[in-house]
């Protein structure tokens, strides 16, 4: 009974506390504009898009973002994205982004959650695959010469704070971090053509593709005979198609090489991705529920960046070679080489055939 006196207590001290503060007056900054004042050089450098680019986004999200009221000392649509792209530029404290748009530190999150709200909106027209998958299928090929390949697979954690609660430690993943883990399709052009941004840190890379609705179109035959590769954190299937472990045979050697040179795109997506927008490789210190808009509406701007033309930020060294690499005596003996079934239904001569024949 003495415990729930001291709270009611303490609640009643924390109220008169609050009733009896002095309101302080509203302090209202100079705002600048920066589309105005910083060349494209340094302009792109700090908001991470070039101005057109920028401007783009302003046009997709105007009538979401728009100030409800032309009152003194509204916070301008353009400023608040600007405000957004500065945050997600420079995973700086919400206080540190509020200085520099001339804003309050509350003024600042609630810009950045309706900003990135925003931006996510735009997920069903900017990451997608093709109607017609015919382009993303040539890329792939000129790359290491693996037909009927439409994207690559592989999941990135995105650090968070802690999410408090009983199930805090389901965020926690294997370098003892607080994320979320991010699975993502991307293509041989390192733009996303899928993304799954929901799932805690310790959820295993299959548990996630295994729950996505990718996953079931495949399955569905949406994409025909269309494959995707991934590393050997998956299952092999006749859709998803990883390394093998041993291999031995020349035709298993390069059909090793080509998987693997075919792979690297989705790490040189998330290199370019988290160059371009820091916040994903910093620890993001908003609530969780907020944190998924945030990574969502990166990879919006991601795609509409690589659909600009927009150069990447410290583009990752290249670890693949070019395709035309590939030994060409070895291509012309695949087909007559014996090849051992460890990865059941796709593996075999023909595949071998259809995959490095300099004829396609």
């Amino acid at each position: 009974m003495m415990d729930v006196f001291e709270t009611l207590e303490d609640e009643f001290d924390e109220y008169f506390d609050r009733i009896t503060t002095p309101r302080r007056n509203p302090v209202f900054q100079n705002r600048t504009n920066y589309m105005e004042t910083l060349d494209e050089t340094d302009f792109r450098t700090r908001f991470r898009l070039t101005k057109e680019a920028v401007m783009f986004v302003y046009s997709m999200i105007e009538e979401t973002i728009s100030a409800p009221t032309e009152r003194n000392h509204v916070i301008m649509p353009i400023t608040r994205l600007l405000l957004t792209l500065r945050y997600y530029a420079t995973e700086s404290f919400l206080t540190v982004v509020g200085d520099f748009s001339g804003v309050s530190k509350a003024s600042a999150s609630r810009i950045v959650t309706l900003i990135s709200q925003a931006i996510a909106q735009l997920r069903p027209e900017f990451i997608k695959f093709p109607t017609d998958t015919q382009e993303i299928q040539q890329e792939f090929y000129n790359l290491a010469k693996f037909p009927r390949l439409i994207g690559a697979i592989d999941c990135t954690h995105v650090p968070i704070k802690s999410p408090g609660g009983d199930n805090a430690e389901e965020w926690r993943d294997r370098k003892s971090q607080f994320s979320f883990n991010v699975q993502t399709v991307v293509s041989a052009k390192l733009k996303i053509l899928d993304i799954v941004a929901r799932w805690p840190g310790a959820a295993h890379d299959q548990t996630i593709f295994n729950n996505s609705f990718l996953k079931q179109r495949l399955i569905n035959g949406e994409f025909g005979n269309l494959l995707i590769v991934g590393d050997k954190g998956y299952e092999n299937t006749s859709y998803l198609l990883t390394p093998l472990q041993n291999p031995t045979t020349p035709a298993e050697h390069l059909y090793n090489e080509s998987q693997i040179r075919s792979r690297n795109v989705v790490e040189r997506t998330y290199g370019v991705w988290k160059n371009r927008f820091p916040i994903l490789s910093k620890k993001i210190l908003l609530h969780v529920s907020r944190v998924q808009a945030v990574i969502v509406a990166c990879a919006v701007l991601h795609n509409i960046a690589i659909d600009m033309r927009d150069e990447h930020f410290e583009l990752l060294q290249q670890v693949d070679e070019p395709a035309d690499d590939i030994d060409q005596s070895a291509i012309d003996n695949v087909g007559n080489a014996s090849v051992r079934n460890p990865q059941s239904l796709i593996l075999n001569q023909q595949l071998f055939r259809m995959a490095f024949s300099s004829s396609e």
